[in-house]
């Protein structure tokens, strides 16, 4: 017996962090058209993160991630986090029109501490 789909919970390693983040995502939609969209972060760890687009990416697709440090980490000037991610789930967000998309990073792990926002 073949299983078909894993609980995405299962196959993580780390714990997500819910924090809001402006990223920068790049990449091409379902149809194969090249979008690029500023949006933010639901959630993040040291090798993923979750954010809300108003595009229909597939399971599988590979994607270019910015998470700008200037305004956000610390006073002084650090260079923008920038990887590569692929999109590991996707699903209907709250939001009329909008999806949640998980993504695996496959390019330099995200080395940021971040204090949950439901924390504070």
């Amino acid at each position: 017996m073949v299983r078909v789909s894993t609980s995405v919970s299962s196959q993580r390693s780390e714990r997500r962090i819910a924090v809001r983040l402006p990223m920068y995502v790049r990449g091409r939609d379902s149809r194969g058209i090249v979008f690029e969209e500023e949006t933010s972060s639901e959630n993040l760890c040291r090798s993923g993160a979750a954010f809300l687009t108003r595009f229909d990416v597939a399971v599988g697709s590979d994607l270019e991630i910015r998470i700008p440090f200037s305004n956000y980490v610390s006073r002084r000037m650090e260079s923008d986090f920038a990887t590569r991610g692929r999109v590991v789930h996707v699903a209907e967000a709250q939001s009329h029109g909008e999806k949640l998309v998980g993504v695996h990073f496959t390019g330099p792990r995200f080395q940021r501490l971040f204090r949950s926002e439901s924390a504070a």
